[in-house]
């Protein structure tokens, strides 16, 4: 029999990557879900190996749905850049974390992978890029999403600490195929595609193949050391490159000029101080503006060097996400 893994967050983008590529390796997977939605990310691979048990990470009964894995693969987290959602951040990525790997000791769970973030580490002041060494104090983390993943990492390292099989793996930012949500890239991605990115802001972001993530996630739980953290990354990019290389991909003409950051930040901090309370929905978060004042940078030569993480290209990565997206109608 095939060894059994139990994946939660197997919705997501890098959940839907991961149960993929654990079937490919010929595992079965019990998967947790809040509910599956007609046409999901997973639906074409439904009896294959893989199994959904509906619930949620405060579940009481999360170690009864847990019992007969020998693998844990904690993905799921909530994101929110608003500053309003830190309570529901709190509560599903700290105490859900919590629940999740006391419920995997109860039901004898053997080894378990959780993924935390790059947000969780912070970034280097001077814009250098950041190893599994580098922690940002929690106060200097722009924003409750990164907070609530750091505070949510101690909780995995308080376990491993105890004595818990938990290896941790740190995910720069994603991209390609199923990136359904969309997440924030895939949302820039779509941007670009529907020609509504008349300029860009002086920033940088650490791009990965969603598929080498998977990979990572998979070889951590095959080669990684108990109680240590690997960043899964690949390229640091530009904004301005990333739109470059989705031009030479799609044809679309990037943007040229940049835009002062004062300017989004005024009106990030209007819409969601003042109209926000009022009622109106805001579109721009005030602290996603002010994480795009830093280079988020990051050097993953350990997982590489240790795990074997897979570099694959960044410029593939982008053409598939693209192709992905033009496939399923979304622009």
């Amino acid at each position: 029999m095939s060894e059994k893994v139990f994946v939660t967050g197997g919705t997501g983008f890098v959940g839907a990557n991961l149960i993929r590529l654990l079937l490919e390796q010929g595992y079965s997977v019990r998967a947790l879900a809040r509910s599956l939605p007609p046409g999901h990310n997973l639906a074409d691979l439904e009896g294959q190996g893989l199994e959904w048990v509906l619930g949620d990470l405060l579940d009481d009964g999360l170690a009864t749905k847990m019992r007969g894995c020998r693998g844990l693969f904690h993905v799921a987290a909530h994101y929110s850049l608003w500053q309003k959602d830190y309570p529901s951040l709190y509560q599903s990525n700290v105490l859900g974390t919590r629940q999740v790997l006391a419920a995997a000791r109860a039901a004898g769970i053997e080894r378990v992978v959780y993924t935390s973030s790059v947000a969780a580490l912070g970034v280097k002041p001077n814009g250098e890029p950041a190893d599994e060494s580098y922690q940002s104090p929690p106060e200097k983390l722009i924003g409750a999403y990164k907070r609530s993943k750091y505070w949510a990492e101690q909780e995995a390292k308080q376990a491993a600490a105890a004595g818990q099989n938990v290896v941790i793996v740190n995910p720069s930012t994603p991209v390609g195929p199923w990136d359904s949500k969309p997440t924030p890239t895939g949302d820039l991605i779509l941007r670009f595609l529907r020609r509504r990115m008349p300029v860009y802001v002086n920033t940088g972001l650490n791009l990965i193949d969603a598929r080498d993530v998977a990979w990572g996630h998979l070889l951590a739980y095959q080669k990684g050391r108990p109680g240590e953290r690997y960043i899964l990354g690949s390229q640091n990019l530009s904004l301005l490159e990333i739109l470059q290389k989705l031009a030479a991909i799609t044809g679309l003409p990037a943007p040229t000029r940049t835009v002062p950051l004062a300017l989004p930040l005024t009106v990030a901090w209007v819409e969601e101080k003042l109209l926000a309370p009022l009622g109106y929905q805001p579109t721009v978060a005030l602290d996603g503006v002010k994480m795009s004042a830093q280079k988020m940078y990051y050097d993953s030569s350990r997982a590489v060097r240790e795990l074997g993480l897979p570099q694959s290209s960044i410029d593939q990565a982008l053409a598939d996400a693209v192709a992905w997206y033009r496939e399923r109608r979304y622009v």
